[in-house]
C-alpha cells in the first residue's frame, strides 16, 4: 500500500492549496483562534463567497475543521490533527511567511475582534456593563473624546500638518490657544476655510511639509495625522516638524503600517506603503526628538484601508 508521501494527488493538493495568498492568511488565522465567516470576512476585508470558496478548498484538503452553532460556521486549524507531511509543510509555509506584512494587518484586525468579543462577555457578565451601552444610547460617544480633549493646557500652540479639509484643526481649536493648519493643497484649504469659518483661533497656510512655512520653535506640538505616506522625503517632513517645535515640545504621527495592497497605495497616490516602527523611531532620533511611544492602533470595525500606528517624540531641550 502507498504511503501518504507516495501519493502524488494529495501531495499536489497540499501544494496547492498553500500557493495561494488567501488561503495561507486563512490558515494563520485559523490556527491561533477558531473563528466564524462573517468574522474572516472581517480581517480579511474579503466578500463572504471568496472565504467559503476558499474555506471548502482548505476543508476538503483537512487543512481545517468546521462546526455549526445555530446560524454560524466556525473553523478551526489543529496543528497536532494535521498529517504528518501536510504539518511538515505548513511550518515550512508559517516560518516563510512570519515578515509578511500582510498577514501583520490580519493579526492586528483579530486582535480587535478578540477584544470585542471579550468586551462583549464582560457586557453580559454584569449589571454594570449596561452602563456603557446606556451612556453611548442616552449622550452618544463623541463627549468622551472632549474631555479628553479638555486635559490639553490652554495655552497650548498646535500645528495641524497636512491638515487637508481641517476636521482635527476643528476639534482642537476649542480647547488650544492656537492652531496652525499647513497643508499644499488649495482645494483642501478651501474645504477648511469653509469648516473653520467660526474659530477665529485657527490660521491656515499653504505650504509643503518638507518646507513649512512656520518660525523655529514656535510651536508646543506638531501632528502630522494620515500625510507622511503621500510625501516622498518623509524624513525631512519629521525634521521639519521638529524644527517648529520648542524644546520639550512633542510631535505625533498617525499613518500606515507597512502593507503590499498595491492597488491601495496607487489609489491613493501614496508614495509610502506605510513605515515599519523602527524606521519611524529612527526617523524621530535623527530630527532631535526622543521617541516616547510607537504602536500600532485597533483597526476600528468595518474601516478598509490598512492599519496605522501612533507615534511620539519630545523636542530634545
Amino acid at each position: 500500500m502507498e504511503s501518504q508521501l507516495e501519493q502524488p494527488e494529495l501531495v499536489l493538493g497540499w501544494l496547492g492549496s498553500l500557493a495561494d495568498a488567501t488561503r495561507l492568511r486563512l490558515l494563520r488565522l485559523l490556527e491561533r483562534q477558531e473563528l466564524g465567516v462573517a468574522e474572516l470576512c472581517d480581517i480579511l476585508q474579503l466578500p463572504q463567497s471568496t472565504i467559503s470558496r476558499h474555506l471548502k478548498v482548505l476543508g476538503d484538503l483537512g487543512w481545517v475543521h468546521g462546526r455549526n452553532e445555530a446560524t454560524t460556521h466556525f473553523y478551526r486549524t489543529i496543528l497536532d490533527e494535521l498529517d504528518p507531511p501536510a504539518r511538515r509543510l505548513w511550518l515550512v509555509a508559517r516560518r516563510q511567511t512570519d515578515r509578511w506584512a500582510t498577514v501583520r494587518q490580519d493579526q492586528l484586525r483579530l486582535q480587535r475582534l478578540l477584544q470585542q468579543r471579550s468586551d462583549s462577555q464582560s457586557f453580559f457578565a454584569g449589571a454594570a456593563g449596561k452602563w456603557d451601552g446606556l451612556r453611548s444610547q442616552l449622550y452618544g460617544r463623541h463627549f468622551s473624546a472632549a474631555a479628553s480633549l479638555g486635559l490639553l493646557p490652554g495655552s497650548l500652540v498646535v500645528a495641524d500638518l497636512g491638515c487637508g479639509t481641517g476636521q482635527i484643526a476643528a476639534e482642537l481649536a476649542p480647547f488650544v490657544h492656537r492652531v496652525i493648519g499647513i497643508d499644499n493643497s488649495a482645494a483642501m484649504l478651501k474645504a477648511a476655510r469653509r469648516r473653520l469659518a467660526n474659530l477665529s483661533n485657527v490660521e491656515l497656510r499653504r505650504g509643503e511639509l518638507t518646507s513649512i512655512p512656520i518660525d523655529d520653535a514656535s510651536c508646543d506640538s506638531a501632528l502630522i495625522v494620515l500625510a507622511l505616506t503621500y510625501i516622498a522625503d518623509a524624513p525631512a517632513a519629521i525634521r521639519e516638524a521638529s524644527r517648529i517645535l520648542k524644546p520639550g515640545g512633542r510631535a505625533v504621527i498617525i499613518d500606515l503600517l507597512p502593507h503590499d495592497r498595491d492597488d491601495f497605495r496607487r489609489q491613493m497616490n501614496q508614495h509610502w506603503p506605510g513605515f515599519d516602527q523602527e524606521l519611524i523611531r529612527r526617523w524621530l532620533t535623527e530630527a532631535s526628538l526622543e521617541a516616547t511611544v510607537c504602536r500600532p492602533l485597533a483597526p476600528e470595525p468595518n474601516v478598509k484601508g490598512p492599519a496605522l500606528f501612533l507615534a511620539a517624540g519630545v523636542k530634545n531641550a
